[in-house]
């Protein structure tokens, strides 16, 4: 079932829906990549674990009433305490998955990563701790980083500086790539804002093996698809995350024009 928008969906980055959006795209990127790589490399699924803590609410201990003596005096009482129901929460155990792109030729060592952002990643709490520390494992390593943040909000966590992206233009989704072999400090950025195809990425591998291509648009589409987000998803309502006046108008026409016969 063709995607209505020639890019991202808007409607798809709900961060209720997005661990099954996530899952998917990780799932059908390895699987395009897999035949580019044979025989020497393996596009190997592979997970990050973290703990996040269960929301709680605060609510006093104890109630403390004023109450007034007969000469003019507050007295403090507390309240008799009624019975109490005990609930006991879990930490969440969250698992994060990732894309490994392994050489045979060395023992299955990680020659690229491919991470796919979550909003959890992006803002601060244990998710983008975690993140965050395999980012740097990585970028101390000779492996190749690719990131892929499809997601408009939230805090800049891509290892290039946010202010040298933005000096390249305006954007909404970002893909980057970090080259591990003496060139830490280079960056292949491909910027995309809402109308725009989402980009066919160079993915580096190991010594001199050409780089093999994955098209993230193309993945997309068959998330889109497998998913059956054109019916599943509310095109009725405005999008969550919101999008501008001008943004949302644009997105309305473009469902109207899906919708006709």
């Amino acid at each position: 079932m063709a995607m209505i928008f020639p890019g991202m969906d808007p409607y798809l980055e709900d961060a209720q829906r997005w661990p099954g959006v996530h899952h998917r795209l990780i799932t059908y990127a390895a699987d395009a990549l897999q035949p580019r790589l044979r025989p020497r490399y393996t596009a190997a699924i592979e997970t990050r674990v973290y703990i996040e803590e269960p929301d709680r609410e605060i609510a006093p201990d104890v109630l403390v009433q004023e109450q007034h003596t007969r000469n003019g005096g507050v007295a403090v009482a507390l309240a008799e305490a009624d019975t109490a129901l005990l609930v006991q929460v879990a930490p969440l155990e969250v698992h994060e998955a990732y894309i490994a792109i392994r050489d045979r030729d060395t023992d299955r060592r990680v020659v690229t990563v491919i991470e796919l952002l979550s909003p959890t990643n992006k803002y601060a709490g244990p998710g983008r701790t975690s993140y965050e520390t395999k980012q740097r494992e990585v970028l101390s390593s000779n492996a190749h980083l690719v990131e892929i943040d499809l997601l408009r909000f939230g805090p800049h966590v891509l290892a290039v500086p946010e202010w040298a992206a933005r000096n390249r233009g305006p954007y909404y989704y970002l893909v980057c790539v970090n080259r591990g072999v003496g060139l830490r400090d280079t960056y292949e950025l491909y910027p995309r804002r809402l109308p725009e195809r989402l980009p066919r990425i160079r993915v580096p591998l190991a010594d001199n093996d050409p780089d093999v291509v994955l098209d993230i648009q193309a993945v997309l589409d068959q998330v889109y698809e497998a998913g059956n987000y054109r019916d599943d998803l509310n095109y009725n309502a405005p999008c969550i995350p919101a999008l501008s006046t001008e943004d949302q108008a644009w997105a309305n026409e473009r469902i109207q024009e899906a919708r006709q016969p």
